[in-house]
């Protein structure tokens, strides 16, 4: 069984519906559900506390122990923004989530295109799944993993960390949510409003190796190069030592 917040905060859209799920196999796949029937209120947030068969980007798992952390997808219509521009989409989450874990502890970036980090550990990552209508996004959701207080990890993921193991704090979830999908609201509005140079610069100031020489791989071999930001459709933009700019799509190029 399920049961719906509403909350009260004047102009909120990411938020404004709650709706808590004591287990399911996958929040996005719970919030697709909900759009075959009907169509939510824009903002409608789906979490989860025991997500069971979370997913991350292409055949990837996300591992969440069962009420420990953050599992939760929202359902956005941003129909304003043309296809092409999509990725400003993933910018605007991103940075709600790095405003979010900034006002508690430090040396937090985005990992390319939208894997949360702080220090070398992953805290958190960001699935989402658009649906086109001509040349407009019609239905956007946005699936998020947050680690806060999970203490063991048991998966194969290279370098997983939570909230809590950072800080020594443990968080209630509830308060942790709210605050959350404020500042992932802040974003979207911003997006809304067609502030798209600050998410731009707000972004590439928050990715993670950005202006340091560090190792990579692609087709063509090993190198090292300098990530020096994205472009319009969210290429990734490393130089190399020979001054040379390579763009990457997803899963083009490694991180070493």
């Amino acid at each position: 069984m399920t049961s719906q917040i509403y909350r009260a905060k004047m102009n909120e859209i990411v938020g404004s519906t709650i709706v808590r799920i004591p287990v399911t196999d996958s929040t996005n796949n719970y919030a697709a559900t909900q759009l075959l029937t009907k169509r939510p209120q824009e903002g409608a947030v789906y979490v989860a506390g025991s997500q069971i068969d979370g997913r991350g980007q292409i055949s990837s798992k996300w591992e969440s122990e069962p009420n420990k952390n953050l599992t939760f997808s929202i359902i956005l219509y941003p129909g304003f923004l043309e296809i092409a521009r999509q990725f400003l989409i993933s910018k605007a989450i991103s940075l709600g989530v790095t405003d979010y874990l900034s006002e508690v502890t430090d040396q937090v970036s985005i990992k390319w295109p939208n894997d949360i980090y702080i220090g070398n550990g992953k805290v958190a990552g960001i699935l989402i799944e658009n649906s086109i209508c001509g040349n407009r996004i019609l239905t956007c959701i946005v699936g998020v993993g947050l680690n806060i207080n999970q203490q063991i990890f048991k998966s194969d993921a290279p370098n997983p960390v939570s909230l809590s193991q950072i800080t020594g704090d443990v968080y209630d979830l509830g308060n942790s949510l709210s605050n959350l999908c404020t500042r992932i609201d802040n974003r979207y509005q911003q997006l809304q409003r067609g502030e798209v140079y600050q998410l731009d610069e707000d972004y590439i100031a928050m990715l993670y190796r950005r202006d340091s020489w560090s190792p990579y791989s692609d087709e063509e071999g090993d190198f090292e190069g300098r990530l020096i930001g994205v472009d319009q459709i969210g290429r990734l933009l490393i130089e190399t030592r020979f001054g040379k700019v390579r763009k990457y799509m997803f899963k083009e190029v490694v991180f070493k």
